[in-house]
C-alpha cells in the first residue's frame, strides 16, 4: 500500500505582531527622546539669553535715559551717548540694504529661473554657498584693499555700508532661491497656460509667492549687518567721534545731498568696544546700556521678519 503523503494546507505566515509592537516602541522612545533633546537645547538657549538680558539690564538700565541717546562720546561717562554710533548705524544699514537687498535678489532669481544649468552655474552656486560661510574680517580685508586703496572711498560710510553688503550679498541670494524654489510650479504652469510671458510669470506670481522668505531672509541678514564689528574696524571705523555726517537733505537747491556718504562714521558695536576697554566702571555701564539697545534694535529685526513672514502669507491663496 502507497504511502500517502499528508501536505498541509496552512498557508497563515507567522506571527509578527511581538515584532512590529516591539518597532512602534522603539520609535516612540526616540520621538519622546528627541522632544526631550530638542526642550533641553531651546531652554539652554532661553535661559542664556535671559541671562543675557538680565545683565545688561541690571549693569545699564540707569544710563538709558534721553540724554544718553541724544549726547556724543566723552571722556566723562556720565555725559558720554550714543548719538553717532546709533546714527552711523543706520546710515551704514541703509547703504547695505540699498546695495545688498536688489543685487542678491536680482541675482537669486536669475540663478533659479533663467540660468541654464551647465557648469558655469554650479561653479557660482559652489561658490555663493562658501561665501555664506566665510569669516566677516575677511570681508573686511577684501574692504581695505578693494575699496578703501583701491578706489579711493576712504573710512567712509559708503565703504562700511559696501563691505557690510558684500558680507550679506551670499545670505540674501541663498534665501532668495530657497524662496523661489518653494512656489509650486503648478503655478508657473497655470500662468504659461493663459500665455504669460516668462517675466510675467516670474514678476506677477512667483515673487508674490516668495516674498515672505524673501524677507525674511533679507531681515535676518541686514540684522548680522548691524551687529558687525571685524570688517568696519580693518576698514578704520572710528571709535570716538563728536560730530554727525552731513545732513542727506539741505535747505538749498538740489536739496539733496550724498557728501554724508564720505564722511566718517562710528557704530553701536566699535562704541560698545571702546568703552568696554577702558577700565572705569562708568564707562562699563555705558557698554552695557549700548549694548542692551543694539540687542533690542536686532531682536525687534527679527521679530519684524517673523511678522512679516506670517501676515505674507496669510495674505497668499494656494
Amino acid at each position: 500500500m502507497a504511502a500517502t503523503d499528508t501536505v498541509s494546507t496552512d498557508r497563515t505566515p507567522p506571527s509578527r505582531g511581538f515584532g512590529a509592537t516591539e518597532r512602534i516602541q522603539r520609535a516612540r522612545r526616540a520621538e519622546a527622546a528627541f522632544v526631550g533633546l530638542g526642550i533641553v537645547v531651546t531652554s539652554v538657549g532661553a535661559v542664556t539669553l535671559m541671562a543675557l538680558l538680565g545683565g545688561l539690564l541690571s549693569d545699564g538700565w540707569a544710563r538709558l535715559t534721553p540724554e544718553f541717546f541724544g549726547n556724543f562720546p566723552s571722556r566723562r561717562a556720565t555725559q558720554a551717548g550714543i548719538l553717532a554710533a546709533w546714527v552711523g548705524s543706520l546710515l551704514v544699514v541703509l547703504v547695505c540694504a540699498f546695495v545688498a537687498v536688489p543685487v542678491g535678489v536680482a541675482a537669486g532669481v536669475y540663478l533659479e529661473e533663467y540660468a541654464r544649468r551647465n557648469w558655469i552655474t554650479d561653479v557660482i552656486e559652489i561658490n555663493v554657498n562658501n561665501l555664506a560661510g566665510v569669516p566677516s574680517i575677511v570681508y573686511g580685508l577684501l574692504a581695505l584693499g578693494v575699496l578703501v586703496y583701491g578706489l579711493g572711498l576712504g573710512q567712509s560710510v559708503a565703504t562700511a555700508g559696501l563691505t557690510l553688503a558684500l558680507l550679506i550679498l551670499p545670505i540674501v541670494i541663498v534665501a532668495t532661491r530657497e524662496s523661489v524654489r518653494a512656489v509650486p510650479y503648478s503655478i508657473r504652469e497655470a500662468a504659461y497656460g493663459v500665455g504669460a510671458t516668462k517675466w510675467q510669470v516670474t514678476s506677477h506670481h512667483v515673487l508674490p509667492y516668495a516674498s515672505p522668505g524673501i524677507s525674511t531672509g533679507v531681515i535676518i541678514g541686514l540684522s548680522r549687518a548691524l551687529g558687525e564689528t571685524a570688517p568696519l574696524v580693518m576698514i578704520g571705523a572710528l571709535s570716538f567721534i563728536a560730530f554727525l555726517p552731513t545732513p542727506p537733505v539741505r535747505d538749498s537747491f538740489p536739496y539733496i545731498s550724498f557728501q554724508w556718504l564720505l564722511d566718517p562714521f562710528t557704530v553701536m558695536p566699535i562704541q560698545m568696544f571702546n568703552w568696554v576697554s577702558r577700565p572705569d566702571p562708568a564707562f562699563q555701564a555705558n557698554a552695557a546700556a549700548a549694548g542692551l539697545v543694539l540687542l533690542v534694535m536686532t531682536l525687534a529685526m527679527n521679530g519684524f521678519a517673523i511678522w512679516f513672514r506670517i501676515r505674507m502669507r496669510s495674505k497668499i491663496k494656494w
